[in-house]
């Protein structure tokens, strides 16, 4: 696996497949990038370059863990694109993990090309999602034969609570189909294993909304933000919102589709984000 070295010397790690023009994709958790495979066969469209965030995967773990901070980890993408030699990079992010590609592109808007963020956290943006909005999109799989059992816990913790201590039972919610292959990506990947870089990354001082947006709103870049029908950390409205900030974004919601949508449907994920890279 290839290395880099980020501005403090930590060393960090990212994976390459595929072929064509590359595309840096920024991963969520934070936690080990292998989640994210091949995104459903985008490799067949273009080169990609996964990143392990610091503390994650095969990246070193930083002698600062003040340094797992979202606003910090922007300067790992950064060192990233020049160790690439990239004057200009296309950007992919993934849910917490597009929080770190938008303060990107509101800090370095001249070395971005296209931006991809997929089930996209709002939180780099100040876009608060209630409870409510989640519950909404969950009561669209009430037909589900897994819904009565994760129900009570979901509603518990979007209000709140403590999900009666098991907050995994909420797993099925983040899949558009609770089948086989979403149960082994969820075991194989549903925990992050630093704990420590998940509870930094959104510590004090990790983003500053204001900035951001007004970074964003100058930057006329292509964007595609793209969610799942059914995703409740990402729901459709709020994704919608997001998109209204940037000067030229569109916002596509796939069909029957969770948190992972190139796990539901990757013929649909791939086709979506391949059109959008070409265009």
């Amino acid at each position: 696996m290839p290395t880099f070295t980020a501005p403090d010397g930590t060393r960090l790690a990212y994976r390459e497949s595929g072929d064509g023009d590359p595309l840096i994709c920024v991963p969520g958790g934070p936690t080990d990038s292998r989640y994210l495979g091949d995104l459903g066969g985008l490799s067949a469209h273009r080169r990609l370059i996964v990143l392990d965030l610091r503390g994650t995967g095969r990246s070193d773990v930083p002698a600062d863990p003040s340094s797992y901070r979202c606003d910090r980890l922007v300067d790992d993408v950064e060192a990233l694109r020049a160790h690439l030699g990239l004057a200009r990079a296309d950007l992919l992010g993934h849910s917490a993990g597009t929080n770190v590609v938008t303060q990107y592109v509101a800090r370095f808007p001249e070395r971005v090309g296209k931006v991809a963020l997929i089930g996209p956290s709002t939180r780099a943006v100040g876009i608060e999602i209630d409870g409510e909005a989640r519950r909404e999109v969950a009561r669209g799989r009430e037909g589900e034969a897994w819904f009565a059992d994760a129900w009570p816990v979901l509603d518990s913790l979007t209000r709140g609570g403590d999900g009666g201590g098991d907050p995994g039972a909420i797993a099925p919610f983040f899949y558009g189909r609770w089948d086989a292959a979403a149960q082994a990506h969820h075991a194989a990947f549903g925990r992050p294993e630093n704990a420590e870089a998940v509870r930094v990354f959104g510590a004090p001082g990790a983003f500053s909304p204001a900035a951001t947006r007004a970074g964003i709103a100058a930057w006329a870049g292509p964007v595609l933000l793209l969610t799942g029908e059914f995703d409740v950390n990402s729901p459709p409205g709020a994704t919608e919102r997001f998109a209204s900030l940037f000067p030229a974004a569109g916002c596509e919601v796939q069909a029957g589709a969770g948190h992972y949508p190139w796990v539901d449907a990757a013929e649909a994920f791939t086709g979506a984000v391949s059109s959008f890279l070409r265009a």
